[in-house]
């Protein structure tokens, strides 16, 4: 049987997903006096967000949009950490490399990028812990890091304290669009229909198979990832987030296979989370053993120090993936009243902010702070 809620449930907006873009979005739109409704099959951060190390980086972009939208997140996750407290570390980035060449091509990346950088031939004046094998690195101050789940969840709550018009629906499938000839008019649920003026699509990996309910296609694509997790250390041994260059190159890979690099860095709770690998292998959440054992040696090799150190977890989790490797922000033109903000891949919590503010200005009819053309919801039907 069909039914509605009651009419004070009826939103201005409907936030598909309770991740950190969602909750988000949902903030901005509340403090832009939107009414929102959020609405998630799960709990809040139980898909991508909550298998996230918390990145929100500047240093892994290439210059152009998405660097353009990383620096405005950025700022944002800066602002927002001064008013609602989801551990936000402003720890800075260290890029290191094991060759002259290797070292040649990051000052170059830099260089491009334009962002405030430092090179260094000395990595240990950063991480007294690092090999002496590497020749220099590219210190990054910018580079920071949230407590992921902890971010999605803060932020909805603050939207509900100061801003008010914030309702959370966890638990909740939508099974599909209720659509007229002027566009979008709400959702259809496993709990009922709601209606509202606008939907915004933030189901992250799944935010293909939410668009496909409205009729669009996004090809946005699962990227699993494993990350191991240490005992709690007595004392940091690690000061920043620390990766080596072959992670930059695996970020902008179209590779289907298997990648690794060496990701490493320290928790507040005193935790060190080590990565990254990705491959394109669906939904697959089989443990990889092979993976795993890779991922630990090339964090040892890094830091030696952590071959003392005991692991006592590891998780897997899917990156929402396009093939452009930009993510989807916007209106859709195909159905006026659906917009999207997916398909960030790894870097979803990074950019969560600057995605949110852009997609509060659309739905307040306010001019976007930032040209949103690359992250078109139609552009991949070019390429059909």
């Amino acid at each position: 049987m069909t039914y509605y809620w009651r009419e004070v449930d009826m939103p201005d907006v409907i936030v598909v997903g309770a991740g950190v873009v969602g909750a988000a979005t949902a903030y901005y739109a509340a403090e832009a006096g939107l009414d929102v409704t959020v609405v998630d099959r799960g709990p809040v951060a139980g898909g991508t967000t909550g298998a996230g190390e918390g990145n929100v980086l500047v240093s892994d972009k290439e210059p152009g949009p998405e660097l353009d939208l990383a620096l405005l997140s950025n700022e944002l996750w800066r602002s927002l950490a001064g008013r609602i407290d989801f551990e936000f570390e402003a720890k800075g980035g260290l890029v290191v490399a094991e060759t002259p060449a290797i070292l040649e091509q990051l000052v170059e990346l830099a260089a491009k990028q334009g962002v405030e950088h430092t090179v260094t031939r000395d990595v240990s004046a950063y991480e007294p812990h690092l090999t002496p094998d590497l020749v220099g690195g590219v210190f990054y101050p910018q580079d920071s890091q949230v407590q992921p789940m902890l971010a999605a969840a803060r932020l909805l709550s603050a939207a509900r304290e100061r801003f008010g018009g914030v309702r959370l629906r966890t638990g909740v499938d939508v099974t599909g669009f209720l659509l007229s000839d002027g566009g979008v008019r709400g959702v259809r649920t496993s709990a009922g229909d709601i209606l509202a003026g606008a939907v915004v699509n933030a189901a992250g990996t799944w935010g293909g198979s939410v668009a496909e309910l409205a009729g669009v296609r996004l090809p946005i694509l699962p990227r699993r990832g494993f990350i191991l997790v240490t005992e709690p250390l007595r004392e940091p041994l690690i000061r920043h987030k620390v990766y080596t260059a072959a992670y930059v190159t695996n970020v902008a890979s179209d590779s289907e296979g298997l990648e690794t690099s060496a990701v490493v860095e320290g928790t507040a709770s005193g935790t060190v989370l080590i990565g990254a690998s990705r491959e394109r292998v669906g939904f697959d959440r089989t443990p990889s053993t092979t993976v795993l054992r890779r991922l630990a040696a090339q964090a040892t090799a890094l830091f030696p120090v952590l071959r003392d150190v005991r692991v006592i977890r590891t998780y897997c989790g899917f990156r929402p993936y396009c093939p452009d490797h930009l993510p989807v922000i916007g209106a859709d033109p195909r159905v006026p009243g659906l917009y999207h903000a997916c398909g960030h891949e790894g870097a979803g919590i990074g950019l969560a902010p600057a995605t949110g503010r852009l997609l509060a200005q659309l739905l307040s009819e306010e001019s976007p702070s930032m040209d949103l053309r690359p992250f078109r919801p139609d552009r991949f039907e070019e390429d059909r």
